[in-house]
């Protein structure tokens, strides 16, 4: 296992790089010069959005999507895939399925999806080396996209539980590999300016995606017993348009100039005013890679933090994320993952008061402003900021490697919780939030002295942050963090319905 871990951490040695440019003009009212590319409708300027750059963030964002609806869909039609699992066995063992069974075949057809989260999310590195961006991004979007609706689609039909079992563990590949490459993706395509802003798309397609899917599974639309298949098998849309629109999306100038030692291509990635600074920004990095040992532990702490701070079943709530669009580069990065930490920790305190005052009826919506508290708090920092602070802590070397680590680090907490979470339920009952609060507390100890401030930096500049002292633990911190904070709306659902 460690030698493995190594394999993924140090990067590729530095690939061989052409002489520098020639120095930029000294006057910015001077004409472009002759050796700088023509101006690229990608990115005119460092801070102007085209509409070639929102195409293609659109374009890498369909992944975050299904994340998000393959997250929620499941949770609509329980009771008619439950009601499916005892037909198949009665049909094949002449006799009903025992409730023991039946909610283990049910708990395995929700876990498995993790399962094939943590396999996909450690395939970035792989994927990420072997083939240029857009191929990387194309191949799980045209395969799994559409093979693991089709699986579940055609469940009934082949009676077969089976297939709705592996249909959920080919999701989880899917969705493992695009929490890791499209945060990456978004990250290196953005201009420095607005790459915090565009970092929060992927955790907005991922709650957009569990609205659609939320709203879907009503018993009205498909969340009946007849089109519950259709529901699960809906996914096949997206995953068919994000592989005809891939093809048409660029490749970052980062991964062409560093990775495949494209100058050319990669000037023409570049805007004609930022083609230098950018360009010699990518040199030095790809220079300094062979030395590089950065900090995987924040990237992993990050994710955890995500994780392990109990949001599960509140998550679909939006309304955070948008507000995190506009703070995000005004307010910085490791602020409002401060501040969301802090707030959510007092939510969780304060649910746990009103689950012990139970008896007084305003301790209801008391409660009911507690969760709407913590949700609004975890979309404001712990929900968006672990995804893509990741891909701007590790420079192109150990960036995907870096990523495929963090993700499946979220990944095994989101297991880990799905698992553990009902016996601590059962036995804290309204104290469990306590956990909670106690796993908040520390990712805010965490984060307030180890996470540095990424806002406005280069890939460079924020390198510099950590000196020559390797700090690999700080990402795994705000992965676990994550996962707890999952569940925190579930428990309050559980032990105030048990309660009262």
């Amino acid at each position: 296992m460690h030698c493995s871990f190594c394999l993924f951490i140090f990067p590729l040695s530095p690939l061989p790089l052409s002489p520098p440019f020639p120095p930029p003009p000294s006057s910015s009212s001077s004409p472009t010069p002759s050796h700088l590319p023509s101006p690229s409708p990608f990115l005119p300027s460092s801070s102007s959005v085209t509409g070639y750059l929102l195409f293609s963030l659109s374009t890498a964002v369909i992944g975050s999507l299904q994340f998000g609806y393959n997250t929620g869909v499941i949770n609509a039609p329980e009771q008619k895939l439950r009601a499916f699992f005892n037909q198949t066995w009665m049909e094949r063992y002449k006799e009903p399925i025992s409730p023991g069974t039946c909610t283990l075949v049910w708990s395995f057809s929700v876990a498995i999806f993790s399962v094939g989260g943590m396999v996909g999310s450690f395939s970035v590195s792989f994927i990420r080396w072997l083939s240029p961006r857009d191929a990387a991004l194309h191949v799980p979007g045209q395969h799994p996209g559409g093979d693991r609706g089709l699986l579940m689609g055609f469940s009934t039909i082949c009676s077969s539980y089976e297939m709705v079992i592996a249909g959920r563990l080919v999701i989880g590949l899917f969705c493992g590999l695009f929490t890791g490459l499209t945060p990456m993706y978004v990250g290196e395509v953005s201009p420095t300016p607005l790459r915090g802003a565009f970092g929060t798309l992927h955790q907005l397609g991922v709650v957009i995606g569990i609205l659609i899917a939320q709203v879907f599974g009503l018993e009205v639309l498909l969340g009946s017993d007849k089109l519950w298949p259709l529901l699960l098998s809906l996914t096949v849309a997206p995953a068919v348009l994000q592989c005809i629109l891939l093809p048409f999306c660029p490749e970052s100038p980062r991964f062409l100039l560093i990775n495949l030692n494209q100058e050319e291509q990669a000037r023409k990635g570049t805007s004609t005013r930022r083609s230098y600074k950018d360009m010699q920004e990518m040199k030095e990095e790809s220079a300094k890679m062979a030395v590089e040992k950065k900090p995987l532990l924040i990237a992993v702490m990050l994710q955890l933090s995500q994780q392990l701070s109990g949001i599960n079943a509140v998550f679909y709530y939006s309304t955070g994320i948008f507000a995190s669009l506009f703070l995000v580069e005004r307010a910085g990065r490791r602020t409002l993952h401060l501040l969301g930490l802090a707030g959510m920790a007092v939510s969780a305190l304060l649910m746990t008061i009103t689950l012990l005052l139970k008896d007084f009826t305003v301790m209801g919506y008391v409660a009911i402003l507690a969760v709407m508290l913590f949700v609004a708090f975890f979309e404001l920092g712990p929900g968006p900021i672990p995804w893509f602070i990741v891909a701007e802590l590790f420079s192109q070397g150990p960036r995907p490697a870096a990523m495929a680590v963090a993700g499946c680090s979220n990944w095994t907490a989101n297991l880990l919780v799905g698992f553990s979470f009902p016996k601590l339920v059962e036995w804290c009952g309204p104290w469990v939030f306590i956990i909670f609060a106690i796993f908040l507390v520390f990712f805010f100890i965490f984060t307030f002295f180890k996470v540095p401030e990424t806002k406005g930096k280069t890939f460079d500049e924020i390198a510099k942050c950590f000196g020559a002292a390797p700090a690999t633990l700080h990402c795994l911190t705000l992965n676990l963090g994550r996962q707890w904070d999952v569940n925190v709306g579930l428990a309050c659902a559980l032990v105030w319905g048990g309660a009262t």
